[in-house]
């Protein structure tokens, strides 16, 4: 054993804990009866834990605005030291107008169990895209971190934390340590010299190669610390992902290696996302931090151009590497040279040597067509892990999700789709009508864009839940904004298939049909908000069929996406 002081300071010095005694904890509570509450967002409740944890020491709370502005424009906090990502605590106009400079919050859980008091130093209101401007360099709402995922609410709140508890987590509860319970557990272990590995994706041979180049490099300790918190939308689910880091643990010398959860919610920011993971890891105990190649980056827009070079990450970790007060280790993209079957960095690649690489599509597509995956590629128990998590389409569940103007005929189609799969048996199925969810989901529910918003966002969840747990979700609402289409692609494609269905009818022929009258009250000025008529209809350019039922039966209209359903592996050939 060594001591603890021996291990890496933590930033600023002191590592900070927020967790105020029992007795001071039952005060806060009996006092916060008479106090506004607040309900923490996923990202709100990741950020309370690492700030009453000590894993964004030294930070004591919610940045007011001079710390806010110094970080945006700075990297630093008012006083000068390093940090480069604003911690904020973003809440509705509604809320705001309710509070005071010098009152306390209570931050509750979604269940309401009041976690911590804020104690309200500073309200205002902020400007999102100057803020995206300077810390992702970019206000694409592409980029996760300039996304409406991280732009919900236009006011902040700063001030110090006191936190009662941490958050409670159910799962793999022996991998979530503390900085301090960490520090601890490297004390014990001897391990002054511990570099950390960050990760939001499975690890495979590639990864496994670097980290053990990393702990010869050191001649240390590995943490392996993936981010469990919020990642990036459409990311491996975290319980996959660690029975694969479980595996992959398996496979370094015995007492080189330690796995710990971090409950980060990430920004995506690259380069400075790259300095505030060092500062965090600094703060967990570790001497070294491993930033690879394009390193929290989002990848490319949807013109293909990258947020940030590939080596911008790099760059910057580098250049504050001394105030860091963290080596860094920066590793090069490794390949995999099939005549020494092992990984390298890419500037180590003998010249002409036979190299072999398999992208993420190809992954997936492997997956989805049930191929082998290559052992060259990542461990057998990996692929397997995988497998589960990407069964073949003819095993997945998915939402055929119609849209399409009042009489275009998307019930009475999903109808006839719902007795073809009926007839296979393959699959339980469900229909979510537009009227029987008005019906039963969302009776409270008017027709503003707003409320029509909600209606579609409830069809989206319980098609999702159903997609994920292998069912087949029909789908038949109006849904006539783009955007709130593509939301619900996302949340349901994390779980299954999604196949959206356009019946770009004509309004006119629609308004010719109008079985049920509504296009008659429209006219009269009976019904506002009626779409085609007073309100506006998005046609989707995304749509993986489009249908004019015009002159169409509803029968061919059925056997149509039934066709494009066969064509693409989610249901059997004849």
């Amino acid at each position: 054993m060594i001591g603890i002081d021996t291990l890496a300071a933590p930033h600023g010095g002191v590592l900070v804990d927020l967790v105020v005694d029992p007795g001071r904890a039952r005060e806060l509570r009996g006092a916060s009866h008479t106090w506004p509450s607040w309900d923490l967002t996923a990202r709100q409740l990741c950020d309370l834990e690492l700030l009453a944890n000590g894993g964004f020491s030294p930070l004591t709370g919610f940045l007011t605005e001079r710390d806010y502005d110094s970080v945006c424009e700075r990297m630093r906090l008012a006083d000068g030291a390093l940090w480069p990502m604003p911690i904020t605590l973003d809440v509705s106009e509604a809320f705001a107008a309710s509070l005071s400079v010098g009152q306390p919050i209570g931050l509750r859980d979604q269940e309401g169990v009041m976690l911590a008091a804020l104690h309200v130093e500073d309200i205002w209101r902020s400007d999102k895209d100057r803020e995206s401007a300077l810390v992702f360099g970019t206000t694409n709402r592409e980029h996760p971190g300039a996304s409406a995922t991280y732009r919900t609410h236009p006011v902040y709140v700063g001030g110090r934390v006191e936190a009662i508890r941490l958050p409670v987590h159910y799962d793999y509860r022996h991998l979530r340590k503390t900085p301090a319970e960490l520090r601890l557990e490297f004390a014990r272990q001897g391990c002054p010299r511990v570099v950390a590995f960050q990760t939001r994706n499975p690890m495979h041979r590639a990864h496994q190669e670097l980290t053990l180049r990393a702990i010869r490099q050191i001649d240390g300790h590995l943490l392996l610390h993936p981010s469990v918190g919020m990642t990036r939308p459409g990311d491996v689910d975290h319980h996959i992902r660690v029975r694969c880091y479980e595996h992959v643990l398996a496979s370094y010398p015995p007492g080189t290696a330690t796995l710990a959860l971090l409950p980060l919610a990430m920004r995506m920011g690259g380069p400075r996302e790259a300095v505030w993971h060092a500062i965090i890891r600094k703060n967990y105990g570790c001497s070294h931090f491993i930033v690879g190649r394009d390193h929290a980056g989002p990848g490319c827009d949807q013109s293909g151009v990258p947020f940030y070079g590939p080596y911008d990450a790099q760059d910057l970790a580098r250049r504050t590497e001394t105030e860091l007060g963290i080596d860094i280790v920066p590793f090069p993209n490794m390949v995999y040279v099939r005549d020494v079957d092992r990984y390298v960095p890419e500037d180590e690649v003998p010249a002409g040597a036979h190299t072999l690489a398999l992208s993420g599509t190809q992954l997936r597509q492997l997956l989805t067509d049930g191929g082998d995956i290559p052992s060259w590629f990542t461990f057998p128990s990996v692929a397997e892990e995988l497998r589960r998590l990407h069964p073949p389409r003819l095993r997945q569940g998915f939402t055929v999700f119609f849209t399409g103007l009042s009489g275009s005929g998307k019930s009475t189609i999903a109808n006839v789709l719902l007795s073809r799969f009926l007839e296979l048996g393959d699959r339980p199925v469900t229909l979510l009508d537009g009227d029987i969810v008005r019906r039963h989901l969302s009776s409270e529910l008017g027709f503003s864009k707003e409320h029509r918003d909600i209606n579609i966002r409830r069809i989206g969840f319980v098609a999702s839940e159903i997609t994920k747990n292998g069912g087949v979700a029909l789908c038949a609402p109006i849904a006539p904004y783009d955007a709130t289409r593509k939301d619900v692609r996302a949340m349901v494609a994390q779980g299954g298939g999604f196949v959206l269905v356009h019946l770009s009818t004509a309004l006119h022929v629609c308004e010719a049909r109008d079985r049920k009258g509504l296009y008659a009250k429209a006219r009269a000025g009976l019904t506002p908000n009626f779409t085609g008529i007073s309100d506006p209809y998005e046609p989707p350019s995304d749509a993986e069929v489009v249908i004019d039922t015009a002159d169409v039966s509803p029968e061919e209209a059925a056997d149509a996406v039934l066709r494009y359903l066969r064509e693409t592996g989610y249901v059997a050939s004849n």
